[in-house]
C-alpha cells in the first residue's frame, strides 16, 4: 500500500526548502524542486523505517 503525504516547498534565496505536513521532523532542501521532492521521499522512508524498528 502506498501512502501519500503533503509536502510544502518554498524558495529561499537560490535554494528550495521543504517539509512534510504529516510527519514531524521531515525537512529537506535542494537546488531544484525535484531535488527537494526526492530528498523528502528519502527522509520519509528513513523516518518510517526508524519508527518501525523502535
Amino acid at each position: 500500500m502506498e501512502k501519500q503525504f503533503t509536502a510544502f516547498i518554498v524558495k529561499s534565496g537560490e535554494w528550495y526548502a521543504g517539509t512534510v505536513k504529516e510527519l514531524s521532523g521531515v525537512h529537506s532542501q535542494g537546488k531544484t524542486i525535484q531535488e527537494v521532492k526526492e530528498n523528502l521521499k528519502e527522509a520519509v522512508q528513513l523516518i518510517i523505517e526508524s519508527n518501525l524498528i523502535h
